[in-house]
């Protein structure tokens, strides 16, 4: 699944050929892909509206729409690929939904497996009110990341990929950052130190960024950019799908565990596995068997 570099890539490359057009029709194949309201309510809405501006919200990409239009928010899931085509550019036979915008363009939603979802909302807090702060926001200082993990007592993989914690993280850029900081990915939040913490936090800045230059990680056959090309961050990969092969830090073979359902990548080495609590003595002497 996309996540916020291949996401971010996509709006950087579509918003500025969408924005400020206006919506003339829509044009739905595949039902299921429209959420938000009734298709009539949903068309009287987008028909007629300006795309004021677009951005990415975790891994939603968000066309803001004037007029008091709502929004139109794009979830490319696993397959979903977005493209803006002139009028006689054909589409191909996994056009999902296409809108026609001012001066003969459209607006291409395709989506192999039909797991995409586009949604138009009146108010974006209606999706978004839950998420936690983006990784790369000002908002997300060390210390507000500290305190958002160490109040909580879970493993770090799946908390970091809870975007209620931060927005936009998924299992690659996890498993690269909890290898850069040296955390196994087992390792329960509230025992982390203030250290531990900084170095989440320079690390998943720098990489996330790094692999925005990068145009995002093409992992498989499915993700390229809407300009057609494969991002390249997956060259660079030192944990991700690496399991088998030497680590590049220290020669140890990486392994892949299974951590809440998500196979992740680890090595054994730069990433020692967390020792268990020990038991306090009143809850030892509890346990002890009456004599």
């Amino acid at each position: 699944m996309p996540e916020l570099p291949e996401v971010e890539t996509v709006v950087r490359q579509i918003a500025p050929r969408v924005e400020g057009r206006t919506i003339r029709s829509l044009d739905l194949r595949w039902a299921r892909t429209l959420s938000g309201g009734s298709r009539a309510t949903i068309e009287r809405a987008l028909v007629g509206a300006r795309i004021r501006r677009g951005h990415r919200r975790a891994k939603w990409i968000v066309f803001e729409l004037g007029g008091e239009r709502g929004a139109l928010l794009v979830h490319l899931r696993m397959t979903g690929r977005l493209f803006v085509r002139g009028p006689k550019e054909a589409s191909s036979d996994y056009l999902r939904l296409s809108l026609g915008l001012s001066r003969g363009e459209r607006l291409d939603f395709e989506d192999v497996r039909k797991f995409g979802r586009v949604h138009w909302c009146r108010d974006t807090d209606e999706v978004f009110g839950a998420l936690g702060p983006e990784p790369l926001s000002d908002e997300l200082t060390v210390d507000a990341l500290y305190a958002r993990l160490t109040s909580r007592r879970r493993m770090l993989k799946p908390l970091l990929l809870d975007q209620t914690v931060i927005a936009g993280l998924g299992n690659i850029y996890v498993d690269e950052t909890l290898f850069a900081s040296g955390l196994h990915p087992m390792q329960t939040s509230d025992r982390l130190t203030r250290d531990d913490v900084a170095r989440i936090h320079d690390n998943v800045r720098r990489i996330l960024r790094r692999a925005i230059e990068c145009q995002g990680s093409s992992f498989d056959v499915f993700y390229r950019t809407p300009e057609g090309q494969p991002g390249r961050f997956q060259d660079e990969f030192l944990a991700y799908g690496r399991d088998g092969r030497p680590c590049r830090r220290c020669g140890t073979e990486l392994v892949k565990l299974t951590i809440a359902q998500r196979g992740t990548h680890v090595c054994p080495t730069c990433q020692p596995k967390p020792r268990r609590r020990r038991a306090s003595k009143k809850r030892s002497a509890r346990r002890a068997p009456a004599r």
